[in-house]
């Protein structure tokens, strides 16, 4: 009796995203996110796209209360966001950089919108890699100084937000005009995904320049709603929701970090932040992620390895 493996088929495919765009002489390389016409490393059901991105995170600012084993590792370039980028992508292997423009807040360093774009664009040059740059969580000073990021590094293909439902239109057109990407953030809800998503499609960004964050829950935090919408979200994509249908970001490191569990364990926290930066990669991972972003480098190379193994690779210890 013969067996005839049941392959399950959707009508749809997640939009294809390019990221990062070299000048002439600076070899930047690009990544390309996005594709799957399945659910996630299911290849037996069809083409699963292009494979995670996994990138590691940088503050323009010396992080204030990091736990141990961060301010270990980061210490000496904490003070130079520069040379930290250059660390994340030389020596810990960062397929991208997300630069967080924290000193931005009005409330901390409140930084220029000038030096914030002299800043990202500095660390483009001297990394070689694509470039996501955030904002500092202010909409009106987010609105002033992500518009001037855009102009500073126009043709570069950065993906710069977030943007929301509330605060988006200046953000998306100052990237669209200037051959950036946007990132879509929604409140972990698929139906608000779905909104900010058809907001920037009327507005005129294409798909190709868009990717959504639905927001990220560490493990034990929110983990488990963050999963499920995801997968909701996903799904939706591939039957037939084109509004939805585009790649999904997670900054994996600022929340599992954020967890008190991260900070604790009989080594410093090292071994148990780790493991709880890693897991909360590799669930949503599962669910969906296209683009991972990560803070501790050994974490980083768990999760790498871990993407390996599960598009069909062996795993090295």
């Amino acid at each position: 009796m013969s067996f005839e493996l049941h392959r399950e088929k959707f009508p749809c495919r997640i939009s294809e995203v390019e990221i990062g765009a070299g000048v002439a002489g600076n070899g930047q390389r690009f990544l390309q996110v996005g594709g799957a016409s399945t659910l996630p490393f299911l290849s037996f059901d069809g083409p699963s796209g292009h494979l995670p991105v996994i990138g590691m995170e940088v503050w323009d600012v010396v992080p204030e209360l990091w736990p141990a084993p961060l301010e270990n590792i980061f210490g000496p370039v904490a003070g130079d966001p520069v040379e930290w980028a250059r660390h994340c992508a030389r020596e810990w292997g960062a397929e991208f950089i997300c630069l967080r423009l924290r000193g931005a807040d009005p409330e901390l360093s409140d930084a220029s919108p000038e030096a914030c774009a002299t800043l990202a664009r500095d660390v483009l040059d001297a990394t070689g890699v694509p470039l996501v740059v955030l904002g500092c969580g202010n909409d009106a000073k987010d609105n002033v100084v992500l518009q001037k990021v855009s102009e500073t590094c126009a043709g570069r293909r950065c993906l710069i937000g977030p943007v929301t439902s509330d605060n988006y239109r200046t953000i998306a057109a100052a990237a669209m005009v200037n051959g950036h990407l946007v990132i879509a953030q929604s409140p972990v809800d698929v139906n608000m995904q779905k909104q900010i998503c058809v907001l920037l499609n009327d507005l005129g960004v294409p798909q190709t320049q868009i990717v959504m964050d639905p927001t990220t829950g560490g493990l034990g935090y929110g983990l488990e709603y963050t999963y499920s919408v995801m997968e909701r979200v996903r799904l939706a994509a591939l039957q037939g929701e084109s509004s939805l249908a585009l790649p999904m970001i997670v900054f994996c490191g600022f929340e599992a970090w954020r967890a008190k569990e991260a900070k604790t364990g009989p080594t410093d926290g090292v071994v148990q932040g780790v493991a709880w930066e890693a897991l909360t990669a590799g669930t949503l991972l599962q669910a969906g992620a296209d683009m991972v972003v990560m803070l501790h480098p050994e974490a980083t190379r768990v999760v790498r390895e871990h993407v390996k193994v599960l598009a069909g690779g062996e795993m090295a210890l």
